[in-house]
This record gives structure tokens, sequence and C-alpha cells, in this order.
């Protein structure tokens, strides 16, 4: 199995405003579960503490192997998550491993 970690920044700087771009990609995501058939667990948490130098936003995906992976990644649906989710974050960083 493998392990798709992302981590964002938000671009937004008001409190209510980095909330409600959380919600949005949490719910953006969380939607692809029963469209995406290479996932195998997903989860999109927030961060708790706020504290500086903390990223936003973490997703977890797991998938079979790399091929499940990639086609997890070209999936339309995922495609069409990931430009609404470009649109609220500044920075990205990902991490791929086996688990």
């Amino acid at each position: 199995m493998l392990r798709h970690v992302v981590l964002w920044k938000l671009t937004a700087e008001d409190a209510a405003t980095r909330l409600a771009d959380s919600a949005t990609i949490a719910r953006e995501l969380q939607a692809l579960v029963p469209l995406v058939p290479q996932i195998q667990a997903l989860t999109v948490a927030t961060d708790a503490t706020g504290w500086d130098g903390n990223w936003d936003v973490v997703l977890t995906v797991d998938c079979a192997d790399e091929d499940a992976l990639r086609g997890y990644v070209e999936h339309p649906e995922h495609r069409r998550a990931a430009a609404i989710v470009r649109q609220l974050v500044s920075a990205r960083a990902v991490v791929d491993y086996p688990v």
C-alpha cells in the first residue's frame, strides 16, 4: 500500500475565511471517496493549534500501489477538486511512502 500525504498553507489571513476554506477543501476531497475507486482510505484534517510554522490542512490517501495512486491523481473528479483547492492555497508539500 502507498500513502499519499499532502500539506497545504491557506492563502486567507483572517480566521473566518481560513475556517471556511478549510471546510471547502475537506468537503471537496471527502466527496471523492465514493467516486474514485483507487481510494482505499482518505482523511482530511485541519491544524488544531494554529501555531506559527504549522501547515493548515493535511490530506492522507491510501492506495494499493503507485499505479492506483496515479489513477487517483489523474481521475477527472480529483482534477476537479484539485482545481478548487489550488485557488485557496499558497503552498503545497507532498510525500508518498509505503505502509
